[in-house]
This record gives structure tokens, sequence and C-alpha cells, in this order.
């Protein structure tokens, strides 16, 4: 069966008729990763998934001990909170670079060299002298980390037909909001019990761990790695007026497309109203997510109600059980929704079918970020006030799940670039909002100075309603050429 074409796939040049022969998969191709048994898709979406899940979990798993940390280092706070905006920010940025890389050197390859540097670095990082290096090293293993994140989707899509491709995208996108949420809860019992730099000496053994497993078990995915290995093995064999070609193969200038690949991103999120609104609607909740879990310690702790770092590192795990209970009973939903839709619709599927459960997270988050700022304003009992965690957690889930399918439904092909544009509005927007959530907080107090996170949510809380009537009309004004 031959490789479908789409973003994950190098841009075809339109081969003309020459007298190369034609190599691609049969439909029954063992080296097709789709043909794959079950058990090996799964071992390499094991491996993928936990370095998703790992990269976003060093993004706050030093934050219970940001102040033993800016006492050791005679810092600031604020300024300890810079490792975590720098790292977030090129978690965002990585993927406009690794994503074509990918595409040219193979999944597999990007994925050992970049985890592998990205394990390294946790080494100098447990080691630094002062908050300079920290953040420095930090943002510098943010962009090796984020290979997961870059080419996870890519993968899945390579393994997976799109009929049976839902549910394991559905928990593999679980990482990106599990990872920061778990790091602190693991985070609080390292720092509790041996200190800040253990936290990184822990992720340094992980990380390694993972790189090595991979090296032995990750296979290559890309079909036109794959082909272009089984066409030089073929010319190998052969005479040598026998040459090949393969389905896919792009002869361009590597510089050629790796700056067409870096541009489409930056073109969609620019260009597209649907996907600069829904970006935002997603660096807000990515931003209040780091601000609160930036001051979680401020707030729980001593200063606060007086619990300890292990206690407090067990109150992430709120918004970690709505991020479960929305991937177990509510992301299923979406594609039930989608498929009713579409037969309400004589069988015409849109992309707006998607976007029906997206409004029940618009509901939950403001509601529950309102119901949490004035619950720790007035030091209400923990449980009222970590249950509204809980629903901002599905929230998260609910709007994020939505959204990427809507990406990939509306830009088909180019999906990916459009996936890559909103993570990486997200990702700086929100690594940089958690700056100025100390001050924001110290002059308003967390009741109206989380409010206005949930100000901002309820603002942008209409778009997927509005979307629905009118995305498609949208879509058809502003269509570019990609």
């Amino acid at each position: 069966m031959p490789h479908e074409a789409d973003e994950n796939s190098p841009l075809l040049n339109g081969h003309h008729e020459d007298d190369r022969k034609l190599l691609q998969f049969s439909d029954d191709d063992p080296g097709n990763p789709r043909n794959w048994s079950k058990a090996r898709k799964m071992v390499n979406v094991a491996n993928i998934a936990l370095m998703a899940v790992l990269s976003p979990l060093a993004s706050s798993m030093f934050t219970p001990g940001i102040s033993q940390i800016a006492k050791d280092l005679n810092s600031s706070e604020e300024v300890v909170i810079g490792a975590t905006t720098g790292f977030v920010v090129f978690l965002g940025i990585g993927p406009l670079i690794l994503a074509p890389l990918s595409e040219t050197f193979g999944r597999r390859r990007l994925y050992l060299v970049c985890f592998g540097v990205f394990s390294l670095l946790q080494i100098p990082t447990a080691l630094s002298p002062n908050v300079g290096t920290l953040i420095a090293v930090r943002t510098i293993s943010g962009f090796f980390g984020s290979v997961g994140i870059a080419n996870g989707g890519g993968t899945i899509s390579d393994m997976f037909r799109p009929e049976e491709r839902a549910s394991i995208f559905g928990w593999y996108l679980l990482g990106p909001l599990l990872g920061p949420t778990l790091g602190p809860l693991f985070g609080g019992l390292i720092i509790e019990n041996l200190s800040w730099r253990w936290v990184f000496w822990v992720l340094t053994i992980v990380c390694s761990c993972n790189t090595l497993v991979s090296f032995f078990f990750l296979k290559e995915t890309f079909a036109p790695v794959i082909l272009e290995a089984r066409k030089s093995a073929y010319e190998a064999a052969s005479d040598s007026n026998t040459k090949f070609r393969f389905e896919g193969e792009d002869d361009r200038p590597f510089r050629t497309k790796l700056i067409a690949s870096m541009q489409r991103p930056l073109k969609i999120l620019f260009t597209q109203p649907i996907v600069f609104t829904m970006a935002a609607y997603q660096a807000v909740l990515f931003g209040t997510t780091y601000s609160l879990y930036t001051n979680f310690e401020d707030i729980w702790g001593e200063n606060g109600y007086g619990y300890s770092t292990t206690d407090v590192g067990l109150m992430y795990l709120g918004p970690g059980l709505g991020f479960f209970l929305a991937v177990w009973f509510i992301v299923p939903r979406i594609d039930t929704i989608y498929n009713r839709l579409t037969a309400r619709n004589h069988g015409e599927s849109k992309p707006e079918f998607r976007l029906p459960l997206a409004n029940l997270g618009a509901v939950l988050i403001p509601i529950s970020l309102f119901w949490f700022a004035w619950t720790v304003e007035y030091r209400v009992h923990w449980f009222p006030t970590i249950l509204s965690t809980v629903f901002f957690g599905m929230g998260q889930i609910t709007i994020f799940n939505t959204v990427q399918n809507y990406y990939i439904d509306s830009f088909s092909k180019y999906a990916a670039s459009a996936i890559a544009a909103g993570a990486v509005f997200r990702s700086i927007i929100g690594g940089v909002i958690p700056l100025f959530a100390p001050a924001l907080f110290d002059t308003l107090g967390y009741g109206w100075g989380i409010s206005v996170f949930a100000f901002l949510s309820l603002v942008l809380s209409p778009s997927p309603l509005l979307f629905y009537y009118y995305g498609e009309r949208l879509r058809k004004k502003f269509a570019i050429e990609l």
C-alpha cells in the first residue's frame, strides 16, 4: 500500500516519466509500518509517548523548589521562574525546525540524537553555579526536548490508519499537559528529601534510560526514509544500469525544503483567523496553567495553607485527575458527535463537526478559575479548592483535543504545520505570562489576580460556537496556497 500523502511526507517534486523503477509499499508489505503487528507499533508509541511526557514534566518538576533555588543561587524567585519561561518557549520553537528535519533524516535518528542531547543537558543543569547558567541550559534543553512533541503525531500517523488513529492520538496528546502536572509532585518529593539539584540528576537517569531503550527498540516509521534505504539496497545489489525511484522522493536542495517547511506554520498562523484565535485561546490556557503551577508553592506552602513541599506536590493531582477523566469519558465522544453530524449532513463531513464539545470546555474553564480564585483568596478548605482544578483540567483537555482534531481536518496534509503554528504561539505566550504572574498576584491578590485569567478565558469562550457556525465561511474566505 502506498504511503498516503500528508504533511508528514516530503513535498513531491512531480517526477516525469523516466526509466527508473518505482518503489512503493504493496498492500501486505511487512516493511510498511502500517502493516506491523500491534505489539511492534505499541513499543514505538510507548517510547515516543514517554519522551512527550518527560520533556514537559521537566518544565515544571523544579517548581516546588523555586524558593530553595533562589536562596541557593542568591537570586529572586521571579528570576528563577525565567528557567521555566526559557524552557517552555523553546519547547514550542523546536518543532519548527525538528519536524522538517525528520522529513530528511528520519524520525528515529532525530529522536535518538535530540533526546540524547536533552538527557545530557540535565547534567550541567544540576551543576549550575548561578541562575544565569540554570536559565541558559534549561532554555537549550527545551529545544532538544521538544522532539517528542514535534514528531510524535507524525510517527503515529506513519503507523496507524485514520480510522484507528484517534484513540491512540488522544492518549498521546495527554503527555504535554500531564507532564507539567506530574512534575511538581515528583519534584516535591525529591526536593523535600534530597535537594533541588537532585531533580535534574533524576531526570538525567530517567531520560538516559529512555534514550537507551529507544536505541534498541524504536524503529524508523517514516516511509520515504524506509524506501530510500530499500532503494539504496536494490541499486547496490543490481547491475549499474538499473535505477530506482520511490514515491515521495524529493530531490530539492535541503536548504530549500527546510525554509519552505519552516515558513508554512507561520503563514498559517498569521493568515488564518481561526488558527490564530484558537492558538490565542490555547496560549491563554497554557499561560494560566504555568502561572498557577509556579505559584502553587506560595499558595499551598508555608506562606499560604501551610502544607509541606510533598503535600504541595499532591495538589497538582487535581488537574491531573481532570485530564484522565476527560480523556476517558469526553475525548472519545469527539468522534461520536463528528460521525453523527456527518450522517445528518448526508455523509458529508466538515471540520466544524469537531467543535461542539469544545463548548463544554469553554464553559468549564472560566467557572473553574473563578471557583479556584476565590476559594484560595478566602482560604476555604482544600477539598473544594482542589475540586475546581479537576474541572479546569477537564476543560483544558477538551479544548486541546477538539482544536487539534479541527486543525487536522481543516488542513488535511498540512495539519502538522497548523499544529506547529498553534504550538509555537501557545508556548511563547504561555511561557512569558508566568513571568508577570507574581507581580499580578502581589498587586491584586489571588482572588482578582486569578480572575484576570478567568475573564480572558471568558472573552475567548464563544470562539468554538462562532466557528461552528461561521468556520466554513471563514475557511473559504481566507483560503491560502501552501
